[in-house]
């Protein structure tokens, strides 16, 4: 697509932030280096028991975990530990000293060189792709509603997967009568799986996850290069992220291919392609909606009328085909975001909120007041008009803040924006982010509050969304 001459980009975004020129904390190449080590063997132990046999890691593995599920690592690690609360406490020890680790990495990355930062990346993620999946099962429910609609000729968004009750992935997905809330282009490009032997098709999503985490990556290194900041800072705060690793890469989900073409949308503009920014943009949306919160800050990055339309034209002739085929593949029907949006987590932020405000917890008003609010800090950072990363990096940080249900690798959202912005608040509220979706989600946690029976769930939004939760999960 051709777009009009490369213009210069908006001072804003060349220049340069001021925590590069402040010395860095003096933790050393050394202790770089054992953060680097506790985080590689970390994840290793975490992996290694997951894969030794069922396990509370690893949802509905005491009832079906085939070794095509298990990975190769099945037949040589042993399981030393069995009882549920120990391996409650212990994991959830692991995810804390990997937030250490991280915090001290953070502050050493940079007296660490690139190359050996990209080998441990890399090694964490050949560790990973040996893992079952962690925590949830969401890679089980998109080969479900793949297999609905290519095999079954089902619409996934118009019938749950309990359609298929006789199908072999019934046993493995969840959320058996929930329709798929997933983008048309990720339901569609999912459908050739449904051909393939489910451990075929199974091994295929992670290693294509994989590779995904690891494109979007070298992407934001090369963004990173293009704005002048430290590469080594940059990947290093996104890819050494603890919920990176054992909830984003290891649970194996398709917010990478979202992640990867939104962040090609910045790519894209960074270097002057406007229409095939607009193009990006506009496919990250149709694999997950929340990329569209990327859409008035590009406008912002782009700076002049010309290059605007020349964004606005990308997008629309990406959508015009993408439209058309979400018609011929499944009709009218649109991607199921209400009734998981009415969900609730128990110590999600918006939950918490109407705790303390003793409103019942995450009601329906109160989630229609934090949506305002988000809508609020799209126009306060749209119209700011400083710097663009940093303006959709709060945006969508307070998404985060208003959802019902939130769970840990929803902050991948957040993690280039922040490492690639000019802004040190925004990178501080994401590690403090980070803290606390590890210590609400550490299974230890969660143990302590039923031991104590404490149940923030226990108000009448609560318990609606129990009730619709168990519907939807049949």
């Amino acid at each position: 697509m051709a777009t009009e001459a490369t213009h210069e980009l908006p001072r804003f975004a060349l220049a340069r932030p001021r925590w590069l020129t402040r010395p860095p904390i003096a933790v050393g190449r050394r202790g770089g280096w054992i953060a680097l080590s506790v985080l590689l063997l970390a994840t290793l132990a975490v992996v290694a028991y997951a894969t030794s046999g069922p396990t509370i890691l690893v949802p509905r593995s005491v009832r079906v975990f085939p070794n095509w599920e298990a990975g190769p690592l099945h037949d040589i690690t042993s399981r030393p530990l069995t009882d549920p609360w120990t391996l409650d406490l212990i994991f959830s020890f692991v995810l804390v000293a990997m937030v250490v680790a991280y915090g001290i990495a953070m502050a050493a990355i940079r007296s660490l060189t690139m190359r050996s930062i990209v080998i441990v990346v890399v090694i964490l993620h050949l560790i990973l792709l040996l893992s079952p999946p962690l925590q949830l099962s969401d890679i089980f429910n998109y080969l479900g509603y793949a297999r609905l609609g290519a095999l079954h000729h089902i619409s996934p968004y118009a019938h749950g997967i309990s359609s298929e009750h006789f199908d072999p992935i019934f046993q493995f997905a969840s959320w058996d009568n929930l329709k798929s809330p997933y983008g048309e282009l990720f339901t569609a490009l999912s459908y050739p799986l449904a051909w393939l032997p489910l451990p075929v098709a199974f091994w295929v999503i992670k290693v294509l996850v994989v590779l995904f985490s690891l494109g979007f990556l070298s992407l934001v290194w090369w963004c990173a290069v293009k704005l002048g900041r430290d590469p080594r800072f940059v990947v290093g705060f996104v890819a050494l992220n603890p919920i990176y690793l054992l909830y984003a890469v290891a649970g194996f989900h398709n917010d990478f291919l979202m992640l990867f073409a939104s962040m090609a949308a910045i790519a894209f503009v960074l270097s002057g392609r406007d229409r095939w920014a607009g193009a990006a943009l506009v496919a990250a949306i149709a694999v997950k909606f929340t990329a569209i919160l990327l859409g008035p800050f590009l406008l912002v990055a782009v700076g002049t009328r010309e290059r605007s339309k020349q964004l606005v034209i990308g997008g629309v002739i990406a959508a015009i085909p993408l439209a058309a085929m979400s018609v011929a593949l499944f009709g009218t029907s649109l991607p199921n975001l209400q009734q998981q949006s009415s969900l609730l987590t128990e110590l999600s932020i918006a939950n918490l909120i109407g705790l303390v405000l003793h409103v019942g917890g995450g009601t329906a008003a109160l989630l229609d007041v934090l949506d305002l609010l988000v809508v609020a800090v799209v126009i306060y950072q749209f119209l700011r008009r400083r710097d663009w990363l940093a303006g959709a990096g709060w945006s969508t940080l307070a998404l985060l803040v208003s959802l019902a249900w939130l769970v840990p690798w929803y902050i991948v959202w957040v993690l280039p924006l922040a490492a690639l912005s000019t802004s040190p608040g925004l990178r501080r509220m994401t590690a403090v982010m980070t803290v606390f979706l590890v210590l609400t989600f550490a299974p230890g946690v969660t143990k302590y509050l039923s031991n104590h029976d404490i149940n923030p769930l226990s108000t009448p939004a609560g318990r609606a969304s129990m009730s619709l939760q168990n519907r939807l999960a049949g």
